[in-house]
């Protein structure tokens, strides 16, 4: 649980959207942008946990075509969040926003060759590098990241949720365009990297 935390803790792309998101849309919005990054984060933990080189060795190799189309993505959601007008709070939110919510963050994810590295970095820095003879330590171990994913998720959401309602549009206006920067900033260096 404290690898799938600490992992998810930086705040980076989708630390951004999950703010922003429970800002204009509530704290369910939040949550489930969080719960698409902890799906994909338990993805990678289990390539790592159970040993998968050949999978793992296929997404490394891939990992221009993963940046390409990750950074492509950042640069559309970061434009999509510039130019967002602020939602009436009080609006409800479909279920279906909540699905959109928890794909986009598990696509995002997904698309970070640098996950799978972060996960085999950590395991074979704590001399968890293949766990072959015991599925179900591999089983708890990935349990255990997802639940610590989930959970930073949830404080942060929460966390965001108190001062929602402090939040005027005019304030809302300016954090749409400072997320749509620093989304679509995260994007131009995902870009950028595949030729520096």
């Amino acid at each position: 649980m404290l690898l799938g935390f600490s992992i998810a803790a930086p705040v980076g792309p989708i630390g951004v959207l999950c703010i922003r998101r429970t800002l204009q849309f509530g704290r369910f919005s939040g949550f489930f942008s969080g719960l698409g990054a902890a799906v994909a984060d338990s993805f990678y933990a289990g390539i790592a946990a159970f040993g998968l080189t050949f999978v793992s060795n296929a997404l490394v190799s891939g990992q221009f075509w993963l940046r390409l189309v990750g950074g492509g993505f950042l640069l559309y959601l970061g434009w999509k969040t510039w130019v967002a007008k602020p939602s009436n709070q009080s609006r409800e939110v479909s279920h279906k926003n909540f699905v959109n919510d928890f794909l986009s963050t598990f696509f995002l994810t997904m698309t970070n060759p640098l996950t799978i590295l972060s996960f085999l970095a950590v395991f074979a820095g704590i001399g968890l590098t293949s766990v072959d003879d015991s599925y179900w330590d591999s089983s708890i171990l990935v349990a255990g990241v997802f639940l610590g994913s989930a959970i930073w998720w949830l404080m942060l959401s929460e966390g965001v949720t108190l001062f929602r309602k402090r939040v005027s549009e005019k304030v809302m206006r300016w954090i749409n365009r400072v997320a749509g920067i620093i989304i679509g900033a995260f994007g131009i260096v995902a870009l950028g990297s595949l030729f520096f």
